[in-house]
């Protein structure tokens, strides 16, 4: 571990004197390139520099207990370091796991209504404001992409963009199907019904990441639906991008200019394909299916949201929350951080 984190000290080092030279500030694309990397190093270079105090402080508590007037003293100053040794240890190990390269990115989401008819589309538009409210506790903006609104309200689809800081690092883990048990509004005779929803979480996809040919798509136009209004509906704006290879289907409209809707279903298609050819090469990694919290797979159950007990349970870590209340209002972070907290841990048993 020592070794590693020497290697990453001096690769920090590295960057910044590299930061340093007027040839690299003048370039806005290198210089940006280098910062993302030191950046990613600061959190392993303060606890290594943490660490290295800590061993240093160590040995001079263990020369203090020659001293008769200090021994106490430094015996006890030595127990909570080296306490304090082994947490700081445990984090090393921690920070220095492979890092996920799109945890970084930003996110497509779909969320679909399945099982339930309209209360499958209530429970889409609920999630989708749970996902809302948590990305706007995080200062992340949140772009909606293609939307179908279901009979009785909610989504039987929609589609979104969240931009922020590490925001695949945080909702990675919501892809699955999301079961919810409660009394719809039109039951008369107060019964709990269950209904589904799918969400896919998708990373944005770059163009450095992916290119696809133009013979490998077929582009559609045509007229947006939707609530009226001055411009709408009236010129073929939406835009339906078929994958060929995959007969992989986008469509969106929600923007009134037909080059921004195809500008967005690219975005949403590479990043469909890109998640494909993902999930393929991880399938042919044992380890990694073997470690991994969740398939990502919509079949998988993730959780289920129990309205009458205001319980929430993510099944995949025999999770319970008995405050389904706050996390409908976006409270997000127990389980988010439970998630992280235990990925984390197979990751380290597997290694």
């Amino acid at each position: 571990m020592i070794e590693r984190l020497e290697a990453t000290l001096e690769r920090y080092n590295f960057l910044s004197e590299e930061l340093s030279k007027p040839e690299i500030l003048s370039d806005v694309k290198k210089m940006t390139t280098l910062s993302k990397e030191q950046s990613s190093l600061t959190e392993i270079i303060e606890k290594y520099t943490e660490y290295k105090k800590i061993i240093s402080d160590i040995d001079e508590a263990k020369e203090m207990i020659n001293d008769k007037e200090m021994a106490l003293f430094a015996k006890e100053e030595l127990t909570n370091l080296e306490l304090r040794k082994e947490q700081v240890e445990k984090d090393l190990e921690v920070l220095l796991l492979p890092k996920d390269p799109n945890d970084d990115k930003n996110i497509i989401v779909e969320i679909r209504g399945a099982a339930g008819g309209d209360e499958a589309n209530l429970f889409a538009g609920d999630l989708f404001d749970m996902y809302s409210k948590y990305a706007e506790s995080m200062d992340w903006k949140v772009e909606i992409i293609n939307k179908v609104e279901g009979t009785s309200g909610g989504f039987s689809q929609i589609e979104f963009m969240i931009k922020g800081d590490n925001v695949y690092s945080k909702l990675k883990y919501e892809s699955g199907t999301h079961r919810v048990q409660r009394v719809p509004s039109t039951e008369s005779q107060g019964r709990v019904h269950t209904s589904t929803a799918t969400v896919a979480v998708l990373p944005e996809v770059e163009d450095i990441d992916l290119e696809i040919k133009e013979t490998d798509i077929r582009v559609d136009v045509y007229r947006s639906s939707g609530a009226g209004g001055q411009g709408v509906n009236t010129t073929d704006s939406a835009v339906r991008i078929t994958y060929l290879p995959t007969n992989t289907v986008v469509t969106c409209q929600d923007e009134r200019s037909q080059l921004k809707n195809k500008e967005k279903a690219m975005k949403i298609l590479k990043s469909k394909i890109y998640d494909d050819m993902q999930r393929k090469q991880n399938a042919e990694i044992e380890d990694e299916r073997r470690s991994k919290i969740g398939t990502g797979d919509r079949a998988e159950k993730i959780r289920t949201y129990n309205y009458p007990q205001n319980r929430v349970t993510d099944h995949r870590i025999n999770l319970t929350i008995m405050q389904l209340d706050k996390i409908m209002q976006g409270k997000l972070d127990e389980i988010i951080e439970a998630l992280i907290n235990e990925d984390q841990r197979r990751k380290l048993a597997g290694k």
